[in-house]
This record gives C-alpha cells, sequence and structure tokens, in this order.
C-alpha cells in the first residue's frame, strides 16, 4: 500500500488541504454582509450545517485510520469555520429562522453524529468499523449532490452563469481531482469514489460556464436601476385605490417579481455553492 509518507500522496494532499482551505473560505462574503446588515436576509442556514455534519464525519473516519493527518487537517479547518457560520447565521436570524437551525442541528450534528458513532463503535471493531464508516461517509456524500445539480439547473433555467461563479466552480473542480487522486494514490476508495462524482459535475459546469458565458444577465443592472428608481417614485407619489392597476403600475409590478424572482436566485446559488462544499473530503 502507497503511504502518506509518499512524496506524491503528500502533495496531492497538501494541495487538496489549501484548495479546501479556500473552498471553505468562499462563504465569508456573505457573512460580512450579514453581519454588517444585521440580517440573514433569507439565507438558508441547512447548507452550513450539511457541510458540518460532513466534516465531523470525514474527521472522525480519518481518526480511525492510521497516518491519516491531511484528511484530519482539512476537516478540522472545515468543522471550526462552519461552526463560525452557523454561530454567525443564529445570531443574526430572526426568531422562526433560528429555532428551525437549533433544531436541525441538535438533530444532525448531536443526534445522527452521535448514534453514528456510538452504533459504530459498539457493533464493529478495527477494520469493519472503518469500511462501514468510509461507506456511511460516501453515502451521505453522494446523496448531497442535488446541490451542483440545483446550480446547473439554475444556469440553464435562466441561461445565465451569474448565479455560477466561474472561480469556484474551478476550485471545486480542482479540490475533487486533488482528493481523488489522494484517495487513488491511497488505495482508499471511500475518499476516491465522491469525488469521482466531484469531479464530473465540475467538468459540467465548466462546460455549462463555456455555453452560456456571453448571454446576458437575467436584469439588466441599468434596467435594475431605472426599475428601482421608478418604484421609489410612484411609493412618494399620491395614488388613488382602484380595483384594476393601470399599465404603469403593472409593468412595476412585474419589474418587483423580476426582482424577487433573482434575489431568489441569488439564495439558491449560495445554498448550492455551499452544498457542494459539504461533498468535500
Amino acid at each position: 500500500m502507497v503511504s502518506t509518507h509518499s512524496p506524491l500522496v503528500f502533495a496531492f494532499g497538501i494541495l487538496g488541504n489549501i484548495i479546501s482551505f479556500v473552498v471553505f473560505l468562499a462563504p465569508v462574503p456573505t457573512f460580512i454582509r450579514v453581519y454588517k446588515k444585521k440580517s440573514t436576509e433569507g439565507f438558508q442556514s441547512v447548507p452550513y450545517v450539511v457541510a458540518l455534519f460532513s466534516a465531523m464525519l470525514w474527521l472522525y473516519y480519518a481518526s480511525l485510520k492510521s497516518d491519516e493527518i491531511l484528511l484530519i487537517t482539512a476537516n478540522t479547518v472545515g468543522c471550526v469555520v462552519e461552526t463560525i457560520y452557523i454561530a454567525i447565521y443564529i445570531v443574526f436570524a430572526p426568531k422562526q429562522a433560528r429555532t428551525f437551525t437549533l433544531r436541525i442541528l441538535i438533530l444532525m450534528n448531536f443526534g445522527g453524529f452521535g448514534s453514528i458513532l456510538l452504533l459504530s463503535h459498539f457493533l464493529a471493531q478495527g477494520e469493519t468499523r472503518v469500511r462501514v464508516l468510509g461507506w456511511v461517509c460516501v453515502a451521505f456524500s453522494v446523496s448531497v449532490f442535488a446541490a451542483p445539480l440545483s446550480i446547473m439547473r439554475l444556469v440553464i433555467r435562466t441561461k445565465s452563469v451569474e448565479f455560477m461563479p466561474f472561480y469556484l466552480s474551478l476550485f471545486l473542480t480542482l479540490s475533487a481531482i486533488m482528493w481523488l487522486l489522494y484517495g487513488v494514490l491511497q488505495k482508499d476508495l471511500y475518499v476516491a469514489l465522491p469525488n469521482i462524482l466531484g469531479f464530473i459535475f465540475g467538468v459540467l459546469q465548466m462546460v455549462l460556464y463555456m455555453i452560456y458565458k456571453n448571454y446576458k444577465t437575467v436584469i439588466d443592472d441599468e434596467k435594475l436601476s431605472g426599475s428601482k428608481a421608478d418604484i421609489v417614485n410612484l411609493s412618494m407619489s399620491e395614488t388613488n385605490v382602484c380595483s384594476q392597476p393601470n399599465s404603469d403600475e403593472k409593468g412595476i409590478s412585474d419589474t418587483q417579481n423580476e426582482l424577487e424572482q433573482k434575489d431568489q436566485d441569488v439564495k439558491i446559488m449560495e445554498a448550492s455553492n455551499q452544498g457542494q462544499l459539504s461533498v468535500k473530503v
């Protein structure tokens, strides 16, 4: 068996760690905005809770194997970063969202992980425990691949790559490649398998980017700016209550709907991107 002391394995592991750190830090601008506005603005916490659960699983798996310090460092950083994200979210989220986040955090990260920990400890020993936990990690990683599927569907629907940042997709693909090669050289099936799918979806995202990169954005910035001004002007003017809106009001209503749809698409993109982080080792 190839050891992690092999220069090639060590190199891929180090590169995988570096790229994973960059990817883990991708949501930082989102949480800076949350902190400044003192509001979560409708963003969901589920992807961050899922990412934390995934990092906890892989950290436990790595701790059961000898010479897996590179997996341990990557997922330790992941646990710390995701915990900080969730803490910030809980502080600034409205009451309903905060309660929901705490519930799924307790259910998944304490109840779910605790159950896996106890069952694997008492019902399996040695290599059997490693294999069982390895397949649990693989099954969970594969199950959350709805995230890249969701963002690809969004790109195809809107014919716009504004919801799929190129560099994030690139780093996610590079991360999958590094951990895939690490798993193959280490002869670790459980590390390699989920990153095969990660590599495939990463390449598909790059292809979609090349196809749609020259398309116009969903709503032109100038049109948005002008429409917002119209909405402000309308709110400042005196209006009479009537049963049917006139054509100007209908146009403004349509623009409001477009703005709301775009805002929702941005939130889907944020959640999808973070969901992709959770499938990385």
